[in-house]
């Protein structure tokens, strides 16, 4: 009497088994690689990832007509609150941890006469933006504030902190994405600063 037949192994099904695993970790590896050569091309270029291009840049800054942030002690953001002045409007919050790290060179802006340093106050509480600013001090000569975010999206705001100085006339000159610190001061802020008070065009 033979031996019964032995069924061949089932390696499709183990194969398909094991491929549909690897899925994951082939996107992951894929998405991080791509990731990777986007920093990497950016840090051989010498360009810093937080200055984001707008669109908004060379245009007119949308409309202000926010309330104000009642305690504070300033005026509400308006268009009149910017209007003839060199202006930079900065983003906050007081949830926000770059917020707080930012804050003292806010106030260092705030005492340069050149400039008009202002401020939506992005998706806080009274409270903590009032307490935020006991703790830190006040940098702004006018807080709006936008409590759902509405502002923040005409601004094309990616997320906080962000700034934008703005012409006298209201034209937008330059952004900055993310916390100000010396280097993006010195590369960045400060030569907007002269340009707009030499007249050229961004």
């Amino acid at each position: 009497m033979s031996a019964p037949e032995q069924e061949p192994p089932k390696t499709s099904g183990n194969r398909l088994r094991i491929a549909i695993a690897l899925v994951p970790l082939v996107l992951f590896a894929v998405i991080a690689a791509g990731a990777g050569k986007i920093l990497y091309e950016q840090d051989v270029d010498g360009k810093d990832i937080s200055e984001i291009p707008s669109a908004l840049i060379g245009t007119k800054a949308p409309s202000l007509n926010l309330p104000p942030l009642q305690g504070s002690g300033v005026p509400a953001l308006t268009d009149a609150a910017i209007k003839g002045k060199l202006t930079l409007v900065n983003v906050f919050a007081s949830w926000c941890i770059p917020c707080r790290e930012e804050h003292p060179i806010l106030l260092a802006l705030a005492k340069d006469e050149r400039l008009n340093v202002v401020a939506i106050n992005y998706k806080d509480k009274t409270d903590g933006a009032l307490n935020f600013l006991k703790e830190l001090g006040l940098p702004y000569a006018a807080i709006g504030v936008d409590p759902k975010g509405q502002a923040a999206i005409d601004w094309g705001v990616y997320g906080i902190p962000e700034s934008y100085l703005v012409a006298p006339d209201g034209t937008i000159l330059y952004k900055r994405v993310g916390p100000f610190d010396e280097k993006s001061l010195a590369d960045g802020l400060y030569p907007a600063i002269e340009k707009a008070l030499k007249g050229v065009k961004p």
